[in-house]
C-alpha cells in the first residue's frame, strides 16, 4: 500500500511539473486528444497500465 501512495504522489509530481513548465504545450496536447478515437485511447491506456504493472512487479521481485 505504501508503494501505491508513493507512486500516486510521483504521478502527481510529474503531472504538475509538466503543467508548470509547459502550460501552452499541455493545452495544445489536450486539444489534440479530442481527435483520438475512444477505442485507441482505451487500448493505449490498457497497454500503458500493463507495462506499468510489469515494471512494478519486476522491480518489487528484485528487491524482495
Amino acid at each position: 500500500m505504501r508503494e501505491l501512495v508513493i507512486a500516486f504522489g510521483l504521478f502527481l509530481f510529474i503531472e504538475g511539473i509538466l503543467y508548470a513548465l509547459f502550460p501552452a504545450k499541455m493545452k495544445s496536447m489536450l486539444k489534440k486528444l479530442e481527435l483520438v478515437k475512444d477505442s485507441q485511447l482505451r487500448s493505449s491506456g490498457l497497454i500503458f497500465a500493463l507495462i506499468g504493472f510489469i515494471i512494478v512487479y519486476f522491480i518489487k521481485s528484485q528487491y524482495e
